[in-house]
């Protein structure tokens, strides 16, 4: 699932997550970030519900061209290594929650 937000804040976090979910049970476990150029903490909060709804539909979610905002939130929460293993540069990156 491409992302169509350019940023993924407190106000429309509850929205992308109900679109991510919606894909994943639909068997797309691919989230591509490339659209998005701004993120909050609410965008960490996004990658674990989606971490768990893939995890739960035994899929691993692939996370594409994940900004740098997110990767920088993610190490300051101590999740760098479940969200963005390889760095913010890398993509793929497989998310897996264990």
């Amino acid at each position: 699932m491409k992302l169509e937000e350019t940023a993924i804040t407190n106000r429309n976090a509850a929205r992308v997550v109900l679109q991510g979910n919606a894909a994943i049970a639909g068997g797309d476990c691919t989230i591509d970030f490339s659209a998005v150029t701004r993120c909050d903490t609410a965008a960490v909060a996004c990658v674990l519900a989606w971490m768990r709804a893939a995890a739960l539909a035994g899929r691993t979610l692939t996370l594409l061209r994940v900004p740098a905002d997110l990767h920088s939130l993610a190490k300051l929460y101590g999740v760098d290594a479940l969200i963005c293993p390889a760095g913010p540069d890398a993509a793929p990156t497989a998310a897996t929650l264990q």
